[in-house]
């Protein structure tokens, strides 16, 4: 759907989009389980003018999710959707006025064209409370875990969003599912920026809620 991002990137310097073209280039990874991983490039670019948001496109180079965001300032309702514009996953802010940013994620799915959103989330993503109180330096920006609570599907977030270097580990195993990196170009001179990255997915975790949480760690961490 989109062959020119499977065979053209575009040189992006600082945070700027991207701009001339240059191959982009798909990297098989493996995160801690030995099996190919799925990398996804992610571009923080709605592809509607009028909105901010993200694209996310697979090694073909085919449109896998995407987000539109109308809402330029502090949205309290992020959608994910599919290529063809269904809702996949739906984040709450769980309050408006916290000193610690928190978020359920929903399982939206499309009834009459509107996304029906159930009860309880089925996952919930809260900020480290020590970097934003305490101001306290640590490698921990957020926690994740299941609804209802279940040490089994617990996950800590760590690294830096801003520099694009995370890790997403499951707790109980101590064990890295979900990686976000800087995009590499083997084409000499190129160079990425901040808004083009790729999204290391491990088999056996969702590729969908992984997109989730770097939505939400850019709201946490973006700003």
């Amino acid at each position: 759907m989109f062959p020119f991002l499977k065979h053209r990137s575009r040189s992006v310097h600082g945070d700027d989009a991207l701009s001339s073209p240059e191959p982009i280039v798909a990297v098989t990874s493996t995160v801690e389980t030995g099996d190919a991983c799925t990398t996804l490039t992610v571009w923080r670019k709605s592809l509607l003018v009028s909105c901010e948001g993200f694209t996310v496109i697979d090694s073909n180079g085919d449109l896998i999710y995407r987000v539109d965001n109308y809402a330029r300032t502090r949205p309290e309702e992020l959608i994910l959707m599919d290529k063809d514009g269904n809702s996949v996953l739906l984040m709450h802010r769980t309050k408006k006025i916290t000193l610690v940013d928190s978020w359920g994620i929903y399982e939206a799915k499309d009834t009459n064209g509107e996304a029906k959103v159930p009860k309880r989330p089925i996952w919930y993503m809260r900020k480290n409370l020590k970097m934003n109180i305490l101001s306290t330096k640590s490698n921990i920006l957020a926690y994740v875990f299941s609804v209802p609570f279940d040490k089994k599907n617990s996950y800590v977030i760590k690294g830096s969003y801003r520099c694009k270097s995370c890790k997403i580990m499951h707790v109980p195993s101590n064990r890295t599912v979900v990686e976000i990196k800087r995009k590499e170009a083997r084409t000499k001179g190129v160079r990425f920026g901040s808004d083009v990255f790729d999204l290391v997915v491990s088999p056996d975790f969702d590729s969908g809620l992984a997109m989730a949480l770097v939505l939400l760690l850019d709201q946490m961490f973006s700003k």
